[in-house]
């Protein structure tokens, strides 16, 4: 397996101009139909969310993987590599050295997918609005550093940020920063339902079930004014129910592409050649799992039994016998292929030792077995979280120190529970907003973190994330994130796992693969086409 390492992005100018977005399309062409992606992702409409193709609610992956063709941003990350371009904005950069005032030209012409022209109003309406509305998933966090938005005309804007932060341009790209119409969404409310306006690539018409979505169908957009330039007038996303189901589908030709779902024997029989006239893309992924500890819920308020569960832990069998070696152990929220990445929970408990645990216990007067419940999700993450956490019950149970039982849930109900702290100890997967080590760090630890964590270190929160933030040249933050990775490793309000192997499935004739995912693992769904004559 080759490994990818990130380069991190180093601002080298104030001011970024627009860039060509792709290359020639040799031997790809539109005429061969609709090019079918799979997922067995669920997008669905709750009580508590009732607007999952929203940008100011929606956060997670299968959302943005939907939003991220149907909207612009003012930057966007290019076909590879980490360094963010101008996407609805012609030019963009900071206009002071301490990186606090950001300012972008739009295009000329911009229109919405209705015909309605795209000014620098709706960049604002658009920016302030997700800080207004602050929805409870947290994707408001990535703005919460705005402080002002100013119009000095129909195409300037310039974005005032309330501290440094050499990383937003990086959150430009993400769909918290989408651009919406203001003559279509409400300032103060988010948009019920599947709808979707923008003025991205392809247009968006979404099919569903029982408040499930089943299908996007993406046609390209004739309003869209951009660099990126769509191998296929039209692509599809279908959602199946599970991944038996989508395999199927896959074998007799009926879907062309699948990023995701598989489970790791399929993904060991496709790499076999086991399903005929498809292949399969391996690469080191950015995906990582964790357990998140509320760390003023009485089970584990105690960092001692925090540590102890550190210390027993085994990630290795973990990944060998739940996920046959399709994820690699990981010792840091920072992935291992990611700049600034070091192993400090590996250092700081080494191999499981069940001994070092009870000493530790013994020595901060805990009273055993720990009585504990862990909590995770039975329908986000795949058929193999089950098991996942029964390997934890086990290996934990098996030390004599705790007992634990665990419980699942479904998704539309584990996150609304877990934002209001209901689980003393619950499993979460994480994929970056953006390619840098920041978007594994702040996110977690910040007072206005997404998952409402209790957790907080004045240390990390005042000092060591303002000052790498601080930091265009990211190489030279590295210090101080390995300094947080460390604090991290010693308080446990988080417990790496692993981080998954990342795997793309395509039909012969499929072209463009290499490019699907973007640096930040985003679904570039422009860059699949089919080859001609098929």
């Amino acid at each position: 397996m080759n490994r990818k390492s990130l380069v991190l992005p180093a601002l080298a100018g104030l001011l970024t101009s627009s860039l060509a977005a792709c290359g020639g399309d040799e031997g790809a062409g539109s005429d061969g139909g609709a090019i079918i992606v799979g997922s067995t992702d669920r997008i669905e409409a709750s009580k508590v969310g009732n607007a999952p193709l929203d940008p100011a609610q929606a956060y997670d992956f299968a959302s943005w993987s939907v939003l991220h063709s149907t909207f612009q941003t003012l930057m966007r990350l290019p076909r590879s590599g980490t360094d963010p371009i101008p996407d609805a904005a012609e030019q963009c950069g900071f206009r002071d050295r301490q990186s606090e005032q950001y300012w972008c030209k739009l295009r000329k012409g911009l229109k919405f997918s209705n015909g309605h022209d795209l000014t620098s109003a709706d960049v604002k309406f658009s920016l302030e609005r997700v800080l207004r509305i602050k929805d409870q998933t947290g994707v408001w966090s990535l703005l919460s550093n705005v402080d002002k938005v100013e119009t000095p005309n129909d195409r300037e804007i310039v974005i005032h940020l309330s501290s440094p932060d050499a990383t937003f341009p990086s959150k430009l790209t993400t769909p918290a920063a989408a651009i919406l119409d203001s003559e279509v969404y409400r300032k103060d409310a988010v948009l019920k339902g599947f709808d979707m306006v923008g003025s991205g690539p392809y247009t968006a018409k979404t099919e569903v079930r029982n408040n499930r979505l089943t299908k996007v169908v993406f046609t390209k957009n004739s309003e869209y004014k951009g660099d990126v330039e769509p191998r296929s007038d039209k692509v599809e996303m279908r959602f199946f129910d599970d991944a038996k189901t989508m395999e199927e589908a896959l074998t007799k030709g009926d879907i062309d592409v699948v990023n995701r779902g598989f489970s790791p024997e399929q993904i060991e029989r496709l790499d076999t050649g086991g399903v005929k006239g498809v292949r399969l893309q391996e690469t080191s992924g950015q995906g990582i799992r964790y357990l998140v500890f509320d760390t003023t819920a009485p089970a584990v308020k105690n960092r001692a039994v925090r540590q102890a569960i550190a210390h027993i832990v085994d990630r290795q069998a973990l990944v060998r016998d739940v996920y046959k070696r399709t994820a690699e152990p990981l010792y840091s929220m920072v992935p291992n292929n990611i700049s600034s990445h070091t192993n400090s929970f590996h250092n700081e408990y080494g191999d499981p030792d069940v001994t070092a645990a009870r000493t530790l216990l013994q020595q901060a007067g805990v009273e055993t077995p720990v009585d504990l419940t862990l909590s995770y999700t039975t329908d986000h993450y795949g058929p193999e979280t089950a098991q996942e956490f029964k390997k934890l019950q086990s290996q934990l149970n098996s030390s004599g120190l705790f007992s634990v039982r665990i419980e699942g849930f479904k998704w539309t109900e584990f996150r609304p529970a877990a934002s209001k702290r209901e689980y003393s100890a619950y499993g979460m997967g994480w994929l970056p907003d953006f390619p840098d080590p920041d978007t594994y760090i702040a996110p977690f630890l910040t007072k206005d973190n997404f998952l409402n964590s209790p957790y907080r270190n004045k240390t990390v929160q005042d000092d060591l994330i303002p000052r790498t933030r601080q930091e265009s040249q990211r190489a030279l933050a590295v210090k101080d994130l390995q300094k947080i990775q460390d604090i991290i490793a010693n308080d446990v309000p988080y417990l790496p796992l692993w981080q998954g192997n990342q795997y793309v499935a395509a039909r012969d004739g499929i072209v463009g693969t290499e490019y699907l995912l973007d640096s930040s693992t985003m679904l570039q769904l422009w860059e699949i086409g089919r080859t001609t004559g098929d």
